[in-house]
């Protein structure tokens, strides 16, 4: 998101041309609303929930300078010296980033709980390398919804950009080599004429602009983060920024009148995307239509009237001033945003993000003045394309380096609060034969136990020195849910055998669902080698095994293509009318929900009629196959991943501590547990082993609960199997 050094819009030439430079105030004011919206945007200002769509304005913006710049200087001189290509963009956008980042990688391991810290670290190698994009895809980050945010997040545009950079000048080049070989045939003339027409380039534009809309359609509904944050799915917006510059001599041939109004339609369209789209809106897809066929509109009709109609008005001194600041500001703003709550020690209010975001203006014009503007005109620089790339070279080996170094420095974080006694559960399971009664004393006598330490743990103020897992080793921790393959990732098709305990055993228990499940899975483990039972674990991430559709949406039968999720289910339910288990354990996440915000597609809703009546379908087709059912309720949702919040919170474990009425779903549990009777199983309430009546203690004994935002780590769950053991055997008593 930036603007091109030298690089002046395309205008018109005579006959043999379709484009001109000459500088257009009103791309400056286009620059200056695209930044404003993801500024005010990220500000959470009310009535800007599509704020992001400034970014897909600038990609537009961007392929129309650029694409206008090396079209002139190939159908001028029939190549592109490379050299002063890149040598200006290294020039113009590596400092001022280098910069930003390096003191937002020294501001973050200053403020940042340590954890959170070390993670920004790799996201800044990543972002000062330009690959920042695709680091975030394999990180699964969602831009709507990804906690905590990284201080480095709106860094993929930049790779995005700086991918288009490297790609589109050997994309133009091969298009003149192929007109060249095309036409060796035919006079000099001739071809001297073909290599000045524009037709061959739009066609390439337009069949790279035809693919990557395709592309980003489809994987807006299957892959949601690469289709947000990838270059494949991003370059149709470039290359309808490039057709415009290719066409620019059309656009020229409008009248005022018409020009005008196509302007003012483009503005409106790019308004109404920031005022009505949102976070969960399914984004890039169709919806980025609005922005990208705005700016095309805007920008068309300047090639025109660029003084007339919305041009006037965007080029006004104000626009123009916020335009030339635009870099800078979008490098400075959001990890502003990020870090100054840690610095105040307290969220920030609308005004105090607003007045984040006019500081962060307040660098972008310090940054211009002092780094941008010195660095691009400077003389002895500008005129070397090798000096130029040197100087984009050091500084992004200055960022690498600070990135790679800091972690040294940071420290692990080592809680000092008084040792904890760690949560022992004593079971005694009742004799084969026993009557339901006993089963019922059992669990009573196991919950019994985890809620007087959960009672004793909900006034814990200092991070307990004995603390299991340690904080340090949290981002591996959760590493043993998705090692061995039984655990399916949403592109994995299939269910492998994941028998565990005794394989001989005649009971087999098996247990299903989504991460949910596989965060059972230590606890499970541990019951099977002592009850005996032969275990088998089958579990899909993002896959609950109730039959609601995964989508709702035109693109269903593609997202099942990629996803998997109904063959899954069909492949879970055939093995368990082939093995016929005794018991089946269910357990999934409720955190679904229709919308973009988490990365996850669905069409559905917990806890709402559809989701309660597949439940009990579900249910119902177990029994039916002669086992017993215990369907596992949820576990309260922290809100926070909270061992970046207990690092940064050591002596005051309660500001990580939610209250149980924001962490639990009371009616919903309670119609779930209706929906499971109806179809003849059994459910397992479990709030009662996190919470008190007031509060969901984070860490219970000296074992943190959580492992993230919303999943147990591996120790509690196993501090938990007597539980879980009881429950199991109460069930199984039923048969």
């Amino acid at each position: 998101m930036r603007q091109a050094d030298g690089v002046s819009p395309i205008e018109g030439l005579a006959s043999a041309r379709s484009a001109q430079s000459g500088f257009r105030p009103d791309i400056e004011g286009l620059r200056a609303v695209a930044v404003l919206a993801v500024v005010l945007f990220h500000a959470e200002v009310p009535g800007v929930g599509g704020g992001f769509v400034g970014v897909d304005v600038f990609f537009v913006i961007s392929g129309f300078l650029i694409t206008g710049l090396l079209w002139r200087e190939v159908s001028t001189t029939g190549t592109v010296g490379l050299g002063r290509f890149y040598g200006a963009r290294a020039r113009r956008l590596l400092p001022a980033s280098a910069t930003v980042g390096v003191v937002t990688m020294i501001a973050s391991a200053v403020l940042l709980p340590a954890v959170q810290a070390r993670a920004v670290m790799d996201d800044g190698i990543f972002s000062a390398l330009y690959v920042g994009n695709y680091w975030f895809i394999t990180q699964g980050v969602s831009y709507f919804g990804h906690l905590p945010p990284s201080p480095f997040q709106h860094y993929w545009s930049l790779g995005v950009e700086e991918q288009f950079y490297l790609v589109w000048p050997p994309m133009i080049l091969g298009t003149a080599w192929l007109i060249r070989h095309a036409r060796r045939a035919r006079r000099r003339a001739t071809q001297a004429r073909a290599l000045s027409s524009e037709r061959p380039y739009l066609a390439v534009l337009a069949l790279v602009a035809a693919v990557s809309f395709a592309l980003s359609l489809v994987s807006t509904y299957v892959l949601t983060t690469t289709a947000f944050f990838s270059l494949p799915t991003r370059a149709w917006q470039l290359a309808a920024g490039g057709m415009v510059a290719l066409t620019a001599g059309k656009w020229r041939r409008l009248s005022p009148r018409s020009a005008a109004v196509a302007g003012w339609a483009g503005l409106g369209l790019i308004l109404l995307a920031c005022t009505r789209l949102s976070t969960t809106t399914f984004y890039p897809g169709s919806a980025a239509l609005l922005p990208v066929l705005g700016a095309v509109l805007v920008i068309g009709a300047g090639c025109s009237k660029p003084a007339q109609g919305c041009g006037r008005v965007l080029a006004v001194a104000p626009m123009r001033a916020v335009g030339r600041v635009s870099y800078s500001w979008y490098l400075w703003h959001w990890p502003v945003l990020v870090l100054t709550p840690a610095l105040l020690g307290h969220p920030l209010g609308l005004a105090g993000r607003l007045a984040a975001a006019l500081v962060s203006c307040g660098l972008a014009v310090l940054t211009l003045r002092f780094i941008e503007n010195p660095l691009r005109f400077a003389a002895p620089i500008r005129r070397s394309a090798v000096r130029s790339l040197a100087l984009g070279g050091a500084a992004t080996a200055v960022a690498v380096a600070v990135s790679v170094a800091l972690p040294q420095w940071i420290p692990v974080p080592v809680p000092h609060g008084p040792t904890a006694t760690p949560l022992t559960i004593t079971a005694a399971p009742p004799p084969k034969g026993a009557a339901n009664a006993a089963y019922d004393a059992a669990v009573q006598h196991v919950f019994a136990q985890v809620q007087a330490a959960v009672a004793a743990s909900a006034k814990l103020e200092a991070v307990p020195s004995n603390l299991s897992p340690p904080l340090a080793d949290h981002a591996a921790d959760g590493k043993g849910y998705t090692s061995n393959g039984c655990f399916r990732s949403p592109s994995q098709g299939g269910q492998p055998e994941c028998a565990t305990g005794d394989t001989a055993s005649p009971t087999t228990v098996a247990l299903i669902g989504d991460s949910h499940a596989a965060m059972w899975n230590p606890a499970f483990q541990q019951l099977a080698g002592q009850r005996p039972w032969r275990l088998e674990m089958m579990a899909k991430m993002g896959c609950p095994l109730i039959d609601v559709p995964i989508t709702s949406r035109v693109f269903s039968r593609l997202v099942e293509h990629f996803r998997r999720c109904e063959q899954w289910r069909g492949e879970v339910m055939a093995r368990l009318r082939a093995e016929r288990p005794r018991l089946v354990l269910v357990s999934l996440w409720r955190g679904y929900r229709g919308g973009n915000e988490n990365g996850w597609l669905s069409g559905f809703t917990p806890y709402d009629p559809a989701w309660l009546d597949s439940l009990t379908r579900l249910v119902s087709q177990l029994r039916g196959i002669g086992a017993q059912v215990l369907v596992l309720g949820p576990i309260p949702d922290p809100h926070t991943a909270v061992p970046l919040c207990l690092s940064s919170h050591l002596d005051d474990v309660m500001a990580c501590t939610p209250t149980r009425s924001t962490a639990v779903n009371k009616p919903g549990i309670a119609a779930e547990a209706a929906a499971t009777r109806a179809g003849g199983g059994q459910y397992s309430d479990l709030t009662e082993l996190f919470c008190t009546t007031n509060r969901c203690p984070v860490i219970v004994g000296n074992t943190q609960v959580y492992l993230d935002e919303s999943h147990l780590t591996p120790e509690y769950s196993q501090v938990l199997a007597p539980v879980l053991g009881a429950l199991a055997d109460r069930a199984l008593a039923n048969d």
